[in-house]
C-alpha cells in the first residue's frame, strides 16, 4: 500500500461525558452513527484496497459503512485498540484526580504514569506499529484504511512517519470520524498530507492549515 488513512471512530456517550474509554467496549451513540454514515462516502471515494479495524465495537461500527460501500471485508486486529487505562476506564477527570492524585498530576504534566495496569505510550507505540507493519512495508500500490481510536491513531501516525513515541504523543487528538492521510513517496519515505480531515471536504497540507487539528510540537 502506498496510502494510509488512519480514522478515529465516531462519537460515543463516554466521549461526551468525558469518561476514559481505553479498552472498554463502548457503542457509538446516535450522533456517532450519523457521523460515520456521513464520513463513509468520503472515505470510500479513496477507493481502498483494505480496511483494517480495531476489534472494539465503536471502531468496527465506524468501518462497517465503508465496507458496505466498497464491498471490502473488514480485517479485525486487536492491536489497534485504544491505550488500556485499567482502573481509570469509565472515570471522569475529577474522579481520577480524587482517586489517583499523583498519577493524575503526572498525566496533566505529560509525565509517564506509574500505575502498573495503565499501558505506557511506549507499549502502545510498539503494538500499533506491529499492526500496520505489513501495510507500511508492502510495495503494493493502493490505499488502506485503518479504523482505530484517538490515542492509537496518534501513535500509528507517528510510527509510520518514524517520529519518536514522545513526538507522536504530542499530536492533538483527532475529532470523531475524522482521519489522517499518509502517503508513501517515491523515495520510500512516508509523508502526512492531512490531519483531522473530515466531512464536508478534506484539506491538505500546503493549501490550508491541517484542518481542525494542528500538529503540536512537530
Amino acid at each position: 500500500m502506498n496510502r494510509l488513512l488512519v480514522v478515529r471512530h465516531g462519537q460515543t456517550a463516554w466521549n461526551i461525558e468525558g469518561r476514559i474509554q481505553g479498552s472498554t467496549d463502548i457503542d457509538l451513540d446516535a450522533t456517532g452513527r450519523e457521523q460515520v454514515l456521513e464520513a463513509a462516502p468520503e472515505l470510500a471515494a479513496y477507493e481502498p484496497h483494505r480496511i483494517i479495524s480495531s476489534d472494539l465495537r465503536r471502531a468496527v461500527d465506524t468501518a462497517r459503512p465503508i465496507a458496505e460501500l466498497t464491498g471490502i471485508e473488514i480485517e479485525l486486529d486487536k492491536r489497534l485498540r485504544e491505550r488500556a487505562y485499567g482502573p481509570w476506564e469509565g472515570l471522569q477527570q475529577h474522579e481520577i484526580a480524587e482517586r489517583f492524585p499523583e498519577d493524575h498530576r503526572r498525566w496533566r504534566s505529560q509525565e509517564p504514569l506509574q500505575h502498573p495496569q495503565i499501558e505506557t505510550w511506549g507499549d502502545l507505540h510498539r503494538r500499533t506499529a506491529e499492526a500496520v507493519r505489513d501495510i507500511v512495508e508492502s510495495e503494493a500500490e493502493g490505499t488502506a484504511i485503518v479504523v482505530c481510536h484517538g490515542g492509537s491513531a496518534r501513535q500509528i501516525v507517528g510510527g509510520v512517519l518514524q517520529w519518536s513515541e514522545g513526538a507522536a504523543s504530542s499530536l492533538s487528538g483527532m475529532d470523531n470520524a475524522h482521519w489522517a492521510d499518509l502517503r508513501r513517496m517515491r523515495s520510500g519515505k512516508w509523508r502526512m498530507f492531512g490531519y483531522n480531515l473530515g466531512v464536508p471536504a478534506p484539506h491538505t497540507v500546503g493549501t490550508s492549515p491541517l484542518a481542525k487539528g494542528q500538529v503540536a510540537g512537530r
